[in-house]
């Protein structure tokens, strides 16, 4: 049985359809990826998922449990990092720990037990009775991914874990992140960072105005939808040479600001062209899972 399904998931607010009939499974032990612009649906996918808003039409399955009427019982089982950090910061770490704990119906001596474990998990080993105020911004991040883990959930649902960390922070919550994995636990991930999503994911959806538009592991994204080779090319030269060979020498070409994007299976006579052209500056690398995501969305800024 999938740790969680759903199908033809449907969700409007007025005129507006958020949510348009997306059909969604996660197989148990997977880390499955849901990525999508801003406004794109994914915070109304993960509500429905929850049973914390209810669909206008389609079925949902978690944990085995049908949602939303029988949400609580599948949430027990869950586990939940929001997108905003949501500490009670007039507790220390060790009872926002205990105080969410209960929430499970767990005992406190249950809840104690655990504490050691999910303070190392964090990296808050002598921090459990420091003050919420007290802590880094890394920290609080590290401490709610902890928090979501008390019940040892079998699903966790991690919208954007990462934002607003610095490298050092995000690449700790990572390996923790693989650790749950490596443990069988099923991870639903949302994030704007596509590395995130390219070392974390089995699988993934792209999601653009409420429907899933691919679907399938980031290395099968990439082949399925984007040449190779990828060459970025600065400044104003970069306009005139491409008017001048781009149509020629690449199979596609995208211009955002003053960067040109050359798409091509083989690079060698781009490169060839590019060599007599010292003028120009240019990056040649391959093809990743943040190009799908911009073909398949688009280049504009979504507010």
């Amino acid at each position: 049985m999938p740790a969680l399904s759903a199908k033809g998931l449907r969700k409007s607010y007025g005129q507006q359809e958020v949510v348009a009939g997306i059909d969604l499974t996660i197989q148990r032990g997977e880390c499955f990826g849901l990525l999508g612009p801003n406004g794109a649906g994914k915070t109304t996918t993960l509500r429905l998922l929850l049973g914390l808003i209810e669909p206008d039409a389609g079925g949902i399955a978690l944990l085995g449990h049908s949602v939303p009427q029988e949400a609580r019982q599948a949430r027990l089982r869950v586990g939940v990092v929001p997108q905003m950090d949501n500490l009670d910061p007039d507790f220390t770490v060790q009872e926002n720990l205990m105080v969410y704990g209960r929430y499970f119906g767990l005992s406190d001596k249950a809840i104690r037990q655990r504490i050691p474990e999910l303070l190392k998990f964090a990296g808050l080993v002598g921090r459990a009775d420091s003050r919420i105020q007290a802590l880094s911004g890394g920290m609080k991040r590290r401490l709610t991914l902890a928090r979501a883990l008390v019940n040892d959930p079998d699903l966790i649902f991690l919208d954007e874990p990462t934002t607003g960390l610095d490298p050092q922070a995000r690449h700790l919550i990572w390996q923790g992140l693989r650790g749950l994995i490596a443990q069988g636990k099923t991870l639903l991930l949302t994030t704007h960072f596509m590395e995130e999503a390219e070392r974390l994911c089995d699988r993934l959806s792209i999601m653009d105005n409420g429907k899933m538009v691919a679907c399938g592991s980031p290395r099968e994204l990439v082949e399925q939808h984007i040449e190779p080779s990828v060459i970025e090319l600065y400044g104003d030269p970069a306009r005139g040479w491409g008017e001048r060979f781009g149509a020629v020498l690449c199979e596609r070409t995208e211009t955002a600001g003053e960067t040109l994007f050359c798409y091509t299976s083989d690079s060698e006579a781009l490169m060839n062209s590019l060599r007599s052209h010292p003028d120009l500056r240019y990056l040649h690398r391959p093809a990743n899972l943040e190009d799908v995501f911009l073909k398949l969305t688009g280049r504009d800024l979504r507010e």
